[in-house]
């Protein structure tokens, strides 16, 4: 079943899903909203001693074993788009260019993806497309007035990319992904069927608080 739930993609109206990064882009792109893209790692059991891809699956952040995935939702952090999961030692800029995030922006609409720190150098490769949190131009001793000024621009890029959090958030409250006992193996087939199970009942539930 894993597979074939997978394989339905993200649904965003009744009968009408995404199931590719492109259509995301495209959907996006046509209803003229924001997309907010952001890494989540997913704890897995270890591999076993004397495997030589052993280390990929450690974790550079939390430091244990994990898989990741990037989640893509619209400005109000409805799921839209989960990728298959890969070893939590690859960044997460690596990973949004290895599922071609960069040349769907470029061929694409002109679409605004809001993203964190960990996407910084995204932004210059899309023409401005992928919005990172300001560069900090001063290390040390900063002047007071600039360091006002870069906290109310970090402030509210990051009140802005918030639902992200909350889709993520709602994405594990799944018991599957709390942590994988499971074959890493399926762990991406695992992950989409959730979300695509998850992008349903956020519609179903939108669907219903619409005024008659």
């Amino acid at each position: 079943m894993r597979p074939l739930l997978a394989a339905r993609g993200c649904t965003i109206a009744t009968g009408v899903r995404l199931r590719s990064l492109a259509e995301v882009i495209d959907h996006l792109g046509a209803s003229g909203q924001t997309g907010i893209i952001d890494g989540t790692e997913i704890r897995v059991r270890r591999p076993a001693a004397g495997r030589k891809d052993r280390e990929k699956f450690i974790s550079g952040k939390n430091k244990q074993n994990a898989v990741k995935a990037m989640v893509l939702t619209d400005a109000g952090g409805k799921l839209l788009f989960c990728s298959p999961a890969q070893p939590a030692s690859c960044a997460d800029i690596t990973h949004a260019r290895q599922l071609g995030l960069v040349k769907h922006l470029i061929g694409g609409p002109a679409v605004e993806i809001l993203a964190d720190a960990g996407y910084q150098g995204l932004g210059a490769q899309t023409g401005g497309r992928v919005v990172t949190p300001p560069h900090r131009k001063f290390k040390k001793n900063p002047p007071d007035w600039y360091e006002e000024i870069y906290e109310r621009q970090r402030k509210a890029h990051s009140s802005r990319r918030i639902r992200v959090e909350h889709g993520i958030a709602h994405l594990k409250n799944w018991r599957a992904l709390a942590r994988h006992l499971g074959r890493r193996e399926q762990m991406s087939d695992t992950i989409q069927a959730i979300a695509g199970l998850l992008s349903h009942q956020q519609t179903a539930t939108r669907g219903a608080r619409q005024p008659r």
